[in-house]
């Protein structure tokens, strides 16, 4: 049982890595100045390849609550995310976003009635303290705005972890991703329009970037983010959030020639630490359950096994 909790683990985590290479197809790719452009391209795209692919619509409730979930994962926390990268330095809105665990935390304590222990809140502080080491420099301005939006994006996104797992819906996994996909991507787009405009022409490097953040970055990572959550602890997936600054880390570091500092692998290493400890806690946690469990006994007094989760 823990060897396929593992797995899932190690599945779940290919999306914050595959969102770690975000700051450097932007970059490197995609024309300057057209952030909520990105963020559309993101995700209506995928969100229709999705849908054309399962050939499933929402159903019933799913129809609202699919356009809270995709609102709540994609819209609001891509044009936050996006407001507090502009008005921030980098490293500021990576240290604030990186809360998110902690906000995950919380909210499953009052949604999903999950236990809040102290080791999870010092695990998930440790990992804002990582994230903080290994990308905020010193210089580093603050700005009122940039904060509130970096803070408001982990905590949309912290709410929409949370309800995704309570709302567990019926339809395939791809399918139920698509339509996320589909409300984040047509929430955002008059946003997109009225902000930035018309679309501007699009060079092949443009195309290849794009093409890139649709099919790798949101198809397939949002696909492997929200079967994580089907399947384990939206506390447990989230912290898995903090190997995203990493992976932009490594990469800034392998393919843009920039210097790692002693602090930036200190905080690394804390970051590992952190998600290490936190999902060792988890296992423990389980663990101690299964074997305090009494045995169940049959009308004859001999003692039984107990019955699989599955069929209580």
């Amino acid at each position: 049982m823990l060897s396929n909790r593992v797995s899932l683990l190690l599945v779940t985590a290919i999306t914050p890595l595959l969102w770690g290479t975000t700051y450097l197809v932007t970059t490197e790719l995609l024309p300057p100045g057209r952030p909520l452009l990105a963020a559309v391209i993101r995700a209506l795209p995928a969100g229709l390849l999705l849908v054309a692919i399962t050939r499933t619509l929402p159903r019933g409730s799913w129809w609202w609550r699919s356009l809270v979930l995709g609102t709540l994962n994609i819209g609001a926390f891509f044009a936050l995310l996006f407001v507090g990268a502009y008005r921030l330095p980098g490293g500021v809105a990576a240290t604030v976003g990186a809360i998110q665990p902690l906000l995950v935390a919380v909210l499953s304590t009052g949604l999903l009635r999950e236990r809040l222990s102290t080791r999870t809140v010092l695990t998930a502080i440790a990992g804002v303290f990582g994230v903080g080491l290994l990308v905020l420099r010193a210089d580093a301005r603050l700005d009122t705005l940039g904060v509130v939006a970096a803070l408001g994006g982990a905590v949309v996104m912290a709410f929409g972890v949370v309800l995704s797992k309570r709302w567990t819906s019926p339809a395939p996994l791809l399918a139920t991703t698509g339509w996320q996909l589909v409300a984040g991507g047509l929430v955002l787009l008059p946003v997109a329009f009225l902000v930035e405009g018309a679309p501007p022409a699009m060079t092949a490097h443009n195309l290849l970037g794009y093409g890139y953040l649709t099919l790798i970055g949101s198809a397939l990572a949002y696909a492997l983010w929200f079967r994580g959550l089907r399947a384990l602890s939206p506390t447990d997936v989230t912290f898995l959030g903090l190997l995203s600054p990493v992976m932009a880390t490594l990469l800034g570091w392998l393919a843009l020639d920039q210097r790692l500092t002693t602090a930036q692998l200190i905080g690394g290493l804390i970051v590992v630490a952190s998600l290490v400890t936190a999902q060792i806690k988890r296992k423990v946690n389980t663990c101690a359950s299964s074997s305090s469990e009494p045995p169940v006994r049959s009308a004859a007094g001999s003692p039984k096994r107990p019955l699989p989760a599955a069929t209580r």
